[in-house]
Order: structure tokens, then sequence, then C-alpha cells
């Protein structure tokens, strides 16, 4: 019975096949085919659950606009009047502390060109300029 079993056995793994496995990548970043590109990015995007805060507007006055505007039109005059200067090779004589409403402007010179530090006196932000010699 034994005998009978083995060759059994034997005879049958005789008619059994194998193959070579082969392993073909999806995601294109991985050597996949491009085309799956769109369907991966469909299929995360359905499955993300986060969501970017809204962020609340806020209404301003009349006041509080103009404010804005007024500074930045400042800004803006002063950048004008620098990139102006720094093209036609002059050099800015006048170092001090300049104040536009809630604006705080310092200009010095150091050894790396005209430095310009401006800070917002209302919640204290400050922004560094340094224009190279």
């Amino acid at each position: 019975m034994r005998i009978f079993c083995f060759l059994v056995l034997v005879a049958a793994s005789s008619f059994s096949y194998a193959q070579q496995f082969s392993y073909k990548p999806i995601n294109p970043f991985f050597g996949g085919d491009t085309f799956n590109y769109q369907q991966l990015i469909t299929s995360a995007t359905a499955q993300n659950s986060l969501t970017a805060p809204l962020e609340e507007v806020k209404e301003q006055s009349e006041l509080e606009q103009f404010g804005k505007q007024l500074s930045q039109d400042l800004l803006n005059t002063i950048n004008s009047q620098l990139a102006q200067q720094r093209l036609d090779n002059l050099n800015i004589t006048e170092e001090g502390t300049f104040t536009f409403g809630n604006l705080n402007v310092e200009v010095f010179e150091t050894f790396d060109g005209l430095v310009i530090n401006i800070l917002d006196t209302t919640n204290g932000e400050e922004t560094q300029i340094i224009v190279p010699n």
C-alpha cells in the first residue's frame, strides 16, 4: 500500500507544472505603468479624510482698510525709491529711524550693504531688507 501511494505521488508530480514568478509594480513612481497615475491619485483623494481649515474672513472697517492701504502705499513708495536709487548707483546718505503710521523704519549702512529694518508696532512683526553694495 505504501509503495502504491508513493507511485501515485511520483506519477502525479510528473504532470504538475511550475512557472516563473514575476512582479509588475502598479505605482508609476516604482516602475509601474504611467497610466495608473490618475487612478492612484483619485483613490488617495477619495480616502483622504483630512480637510484644510477654513480661514475666517475678518471684516475690516473703512478706517482699517484705509490704514492698511496707506501703509501698503508707503511701503511701495519706499521700495520704488530704494530700487531707483540702487539703479542710479546713488548712495543713500540719510541714516536714521523714520515712523510711518504703525511702521518704524530704521536705515543704516553695514559692510554687507544698506540695511533697512521695518517694524510693525501693532503686532511686532519685523522685516529686514539688505541692499548689497
